[in-house]
């Protein structure tokens, strides 16, 4: 019986990566080299996403947006099951149910972009929302939900996201920006 799944999974694999990753880097906006994207991963609005050179996007990844636009450096690392939300719904309009509003009701604020500004790791279940800037070089750990924005080389967790230290000193960091 292991066979069979072991089996399975390698048909599975090669599914993915003959037909649906090609597939996929056609349909986002603009694919970089080296683009790898895990199983049931999924985006809405593919035509908003753009991705740079370098980056795995792991397994059961959703990318969400359907204004706003999601950038994505070079050199990123998804964990699995990482989320990707650019917007919000219309909450705040006595009168009428927020089930009646459509993507055209929204206003700016609404759908913000979110940026990965490159060589970053968002690790497993976290949560990236509306208008958040992860800056270069910053890590995301697992099962964080990111609200704000994210500094060069800090290393953010928790709900929300905070600050649990940098990834290098500031001399060095300061060297790294040169």
């Amino acid at each position: 019986m292991i066979y069979i799944y072991k089996v399975f999974i390698i048909i599975k694999k090669a599914i993915n990566k003959l037909f649906f990753m090609p597939a996929k880097r056609r349909m986002v906006r603009q694919c970089g080299k080296n683009v790898y994207f895990g199983m049931n991963s999924d985006i809405t609005g593919w035509e908003n996403v753009y991705i740079g050179d370098d980056v795995t996007i792991g397994n059961n990844c959703n990318l969400m947006t359907t204004r706003a636009k999601i950038y994505i450096g070079d050199h990123v690392m998804f964990g699995p099951g990482v989320r990707i939300v650019t917007g919000n719904h219309v909450i705040d309009v006595p009168g009428k149910y927020m089930t009646e509003f459509t993507d055209d009701d929204k206003r700016p604020t609404d759908d913000q972009d979110v940026i990965l500004e490159g060589d970053n790791w968002i690790g497993a279940n976290a949560i990236i929302l509306k208008g958040v800037t992860i800056g270069y070089g910053a890590v995301v750990a697992a099962g964080a939900i990111v609200t704000k924005d994210v500094g060069a080389y800090c290393i953010v967790g928790g709900n929300p996201a905070k600050l649990i230290r940098k990834r290098f000193s500031e001399e060095i960091i300061k060297s790294l920006e040169e």
